[in-house]
């Protein structure tokens, strides 16, 4: 699916490096989702920090990369707007609650269900956000304190050292991967802004970025009813956008390096460290798929690189914030270009026309949604458009054949699943008027799957009862045995010859 080509092995020198490529470009992200939030940036800051260092200690999948993220910051914006930033900041431990109890729940299996067209709109979606989101670096303020496009030689200055940055990154692995070619691009570029003594914008241009250790502090809000009410709505938002996000990175993490990762775990280690980011003044988050695609593509794989990325995205508040702070936006935005073009799924261009129309549009309204609206909602709206297209298609697989057996008893033998799209076709192939007294429905081919099923079954039972006739299920799973209490007498079920059925397991979890 992706091009990248993504090894499989850890390595302790590959993880501190690409961990130290990934925290340089974590500051100005930081930064700039904490400016999307409405908050100061060391509210971003010591989030990457704590959500980066949990996750990748406790977290279920090594190499991933999380931290304050556009798409959570878009939500908290009217939260802070309205309410403060203690308010953003209770909100943030309740979303790490509601995280846990997935995980306890084992409620990450269930990110399997999502179709491989939504996977696809999703990092197709995410690729344009990403690509969308570097252009505010092409805008200047002007006298009177307006953004406006750059022009003239800041942006050919600006443009040369992306190109340059991205030449660096795409050329050097052919000739050693000895350091990471990320890197290595944003030293040679900033060596090169110094020494040349280019005048190109800076990280420090953004916002100052020193500050101390974060230090524990209870959210100071009113602990009663009426705040529950008021941050609960968030929290759950929040709590969804960021699993979704994190799972649906854990999914292309895996793929990418051929190994699978534990999707319970990583909702408790999630929610783990929102719980603490909140107590410690950061704005909550997730796994990153820009960074963690800087890291995959930089050598990382291990919980190491993780790990070295928030050690030293703090050293940096610490101790190297001057100097960070020299580093040319260009070589950044050059970077996450190159996250673009490997993130982005060049070959669906190619397979649009070759497979379904159905999941062709799935693919693009994915894609779309993602853009105009966030990444929670394209995925849920994927996987329903998904879910009632395939329900369509399956609703006409239904076939019941009718026989007669040799003690003259009418036999039904039904082929395909019984659910809400298909119960009426199910109805239709029945002719209670003609049908012997005696009546056996054969499940041995079918599949019982809803409560929809069940009714169905039901009225076709009364049907048969008020015409003086008895009607027998063979094969029928035990999830249906419900049926009974309703049916009464009528409904004869096979219990030691029916299987047992199960949608979901948590084994894969």
């Amino acid at each position: 699916m992706f091009e990248l080509h993504a090894s499989k092995v850890s390595n302790l020198k590959n993880d501190v490096l690409s961990g130290l490529t990934v925290a340089l470009a974590l500051v100005p992200e930081a930064v700039a989702f904490a400016f999307v939030a409405g908050v100061d940036p060391l509210v971003g800051l010591y989030a990457a920090f704590m959500v980066g260092l949990i996750t990748s200690i406790f977290g279920g999948r090594p190499g991933m990369i999380s931290g304050a993220t556009g798409a959570m910051a878009v939500v908290m914006v009217s939260l802070v707007a309205m309410h403060g930033v203690q308010y953003l900041f209770a909100t943030v431990v309740l979303t790490g609650v509601l995280q846990i109890l997935a995980g306890i729940f084992k409620l990450g299996k269930f990110i399997r269900l999502v179709p491989h067209p939504v996977m696809l709109g999703f990092v197709n979606g995410l690729a344009i956000v990403i690509f969308l989101a570097q252009l505010g670096q092409f805008k200047v303020t002007n006298a009177a304190g307006e953004l406006e496009w750059m022009m003239g030689t800041p942006l050919y200055t600006m443009i040369g050292l992306i190109v340059l940055t991205m030449a660096i990154i795409h050329f050097l692995p052919k000739l050693t991967n000895a350091v990471p070619s990320t890197l290595v691009a944003i030293v040679v570029v900033s060596l090169l802004v110094f020494g040349v003594d280019l005048d190109t914008r800076l990280v420090g241009d953004i916002a100052s970025i020193a500050g101390g250790l974060p230090t524990f502090s209870i959210p100071q809000v009113p602990f009663d009813f009426s705040t529950f009410k008021i941050i609960l709505p968030f929290s759950l938002v929040l709590a969804a956008i960021g699993l979704i996000e994190s799972l649906l990175t854990l999914t292309l993490i895996d793929e990418l390096t051929g190994t699978r990762g534990r999707g319970n775990k990583e909702c408790i280690a999630q929610g783990a460290a929102n719980t603490v980011t909140g107590f410690f003044g950061g704005m909550g988050g997730c796994a990153m798929i820009g960074q963690s695609m800087i890291n995959v593509n930089s050598g990382g794989r291990g919980r190491a690189s993780g790990i070295t990325a928030a050690l030293a995205l703090l050293g940096f508040i610490l101790f190297a914030s001057g100097l960070i702070e020299q580093i040319p936006l260009a070589a950044l935005v050059g970077v996450m270009f190159i996250v673009v073009i490997g993130t982005f799924e060049w070959s669906s261009f190619r397979i649009l026309s070759k497979v379904p129309k159905a999941d062709a549009f799935v693919i693009i309204l994915v894609s779309g949604v993602t853009v105009a609206s966030d990444l929670a909602i394209a995925v849920v709206v994927g996987v329903i458009v998904s879910a009632l297209v395939f329900a369509w298609e399956h609703a006409k697989h239904v076939n019941v054949t009718r026989s007669i057996d040799e003690k003259g008893s009418t036999v039904y033998d039904v082929n395909g699943p019984i659910f809400f799209g298909s119960v009426a076709n199910f109805l239709e192939q029945f002719d209670v008027e003609k049908d012997s007294d005696d009546v056996i429905v054969e499940f041995k081919n079918s599949r019982v799957a809803d409560h929809s099923a069940i009714e169905a079954i039901d009225t076709l039972a009364e049907r048969y009862q008020s015409r003086g006739k008895t009607m027998h299920l063979k094969h029928l799973n035990k999830e249906c045995q419900q049926l009974l209490s309703n049916a009464g007498d009528l409904v004869e079920v096979n219990v030691i010859e029916d299987p047992d059925y199960h949608i979901a397991t948590d084994k894969l979890a």
